[in-house]
């Protein structure tokens, strides 16, 4: 499998962790929760819905990425961990307080 390959998903959904509703982000996927910046692991390459865990995907920090930043998650059920390029609606005094919190 060609580790380059995303698959562009795109979809509203309900967040799991924090029960807000999440539009489509309408010019990319949408991969996380704008609200909490919670995400789901179930990707093994972007959008391939091939990864079996399923679990939570929680930010725990985040890295400077060209004129923006990508969200660190680490999954709750098998731990491993996973990043993802920010959206522009994400809530920045979530990124704050995840910030504060993880003291970077």
């Amino acid at each position: 499998m060609d580790n380059k390959k995303f698959k562009e998903i795109d979809e509203s959904f309900i967040c799991e962790v924090c029960g807000k509703k999440v539009d489509k982000l309408n010019y990319s996927s949408r991969d996380h929760c704008n609200h909490c910046l919670s995400s789901k692991h179930v990707d093994v390459n972007p959008g391939d819905r091939l990864e079996s865990c399923h679990g939570v995907l929680e930010p725990i920090g985040f890295e400077k990425y060209k004129d923006t930043y990508k969200i660190v998650y680490k999954c709750k059920k098998c731990g491993a961990t996973r990043k993802c390029v920010m959206a522009s609606d994400d809530s920045f005094d979530k990124m704050l307080e995840i910030m504060k919190e993880n003291s970077f």
